[in-house]
């Protein structure tokens, strides 16, 4: 599922009255939103116990990963309608809807989150609630999900299914370790066809019941078989490792994600840290199997070379193509990637890894002067906060 035309947010407007009361409580909503947040959580789940079995993460939960990523997304799109120098959050909510339609999210589900979440406002700041309060904020979180609910809609078309219509039923047909802690899996079934860079989501039934899903990013893949990389991190990819085998089946939604490879002339530079390879991996392998005539380099950081799953893979990819290069930095060698050390000029730049690593890189590149400076960064990390560092 992909469209290259981005969330309308530009159209999002809070009537004077209403920009009036968020402008004057957006401070103490900023200052609370995180137990407002979990207490958001806290009564949803309590309501609908299916949405914590079934569809959140449970991980994310208890690092209280998810609730951050939803104060973080509330507070910058209201700062983003009473704030005329605030940035337009368009890439957070069209990364946001990305997420979502790769969970099946539908608009029905919006009431639930509107319901609890007002109620947990009305809960953390009390009588500071008005009804005038309540309902500026009403129409904050209305404008939000107008504006997702339209792309996840657009995204849904774009593969010619049904709204929420993404799982599928996925048989492995290939399982084999690529390090200590990375394993890839190829399932095959009745998908649609991934751009470069895109993940899925698989989900597993644990043994309490519970359908858990997690994301990956698809190595390679076309519409009846995707391949991907599990490092054994939390439930779910602890799960697929150590009790999926091959001729098993598992939950597999139709691909989705916005970092995927753009179209152009101009060089390719693909970074990447720890297992965050993976979609850039996919990306590597798109140009070398197209003859891309783009200049590609590929930067790779990673604690030793045993770590570094793809490496193999990596290196016969960057051979096949005519004008690639490939720079590796190992923290166990003490060495740190450095971006004066690449040439990045006008080029298209793929970033993908832990928080840390990009926000690092990012600023890195945001450094560099005119003449040295690429022409555009995209970005990916395996965190529900990636809009943190938007």
């Amino acid at each position: 599922m992909y469209n290259d035309i981005l969330p309308d947010s530009k159209h999002a407007h809070l009537s004077d009255a209403h920009a009036e009361t968020v402008k004057a409580t957006l401070g103490p909503v900023g200052e609370n939103i995180q137990t407002i947040a979990n207490t958001f959580y806290s009564k949803m789940f309590a309501a609908h116990p299916e949405l914590i079995s079934d569809l959140f993460n449970r991980g994310n939960q208890k690092q209280q990963a998810q609730q951050k990523a939803l104060a973080a997304s509330v507070v910058k799109f209201a700062s983003h309608l009473v704030d005329d120098s605030a940035p337009d959050p368009v890439i957070m909510l069209n990364r946001i809807a990305h997420k979502h339609v790769s969970l099946g999210v539908t608009e029905a589900q919006y009431k639930i989150v509107y319901e609890n979440l007002m109620a947990a406002i009305a809960e953390v700041l009390g009588d500071a609630v008005t009804p005038e309060v309540a309902e500026a904020w009403s129409a904050v979180y209305w404008l939000m999900a107008d504006v997702l609910i339209k792309a996840e809609k657009d995204l849904y078309a774009s593969d010619g299914v049904a709204d929420g219509d993404v799982f599928r039923r996925g048989k492995v047909v290939e399982k084999h370790e690529l390090s200590d802690a990375v394993t890839a899996f190829t399932v095959e079934g009745e998908f649609t066809q991934p751009r470069p860079g895109q993940y899925t989501s698989i989900g597993v039934k644990l043994d309490d019941g519970a359908r858990q899903l997690r994301q990956y990013s698809i190595i390679e893949g076309d519409a009846s078989r995707y391949r991907i990389a599990v490092q054994k991190d939390g439930e779910v990819s602890s799960f697929l490792q150590e009790r999926i085998d091959v001729g098993d089946t598992v939950d597999v939604t139709l691909a989705a994600g916005d970092l995927v490879l753009q179209p152009g002339e101009r060089p390719i530079v693909l970074i990447s840290s720890g297992i965050g390879s993976t979609p850039l991996t996919g990306i590597l392998r798109h140009l070398a199997q197209n003859n891309d005539p783009r200049r590609v380099t590929y930067v790779h950081s990673d604690a030793s070379e045993g770590s570094w799953a793809q490496a193999q893979e990596t290196r016969e990819l960057v051979e096949k193509l005519g004008d690639g290069a490939l720079k590796t930095y190992f923290r166990g060698d003490d060495q740190r990637v450095n971006v004066g050390e690449l040439d990045v000029a006008g080029a298209d730049v793929y970033l993908c890894g832990g928080t840390g690593f990009l926000q690092s890189l990012r600023d890195d590149l945001a450094q560099l002067p005119a003449d040295k400076a690429p022409a555009n960064v995209y970005y990916e990390l395996f965190s529900p906060n990636d809009w943190l560092v938007a």
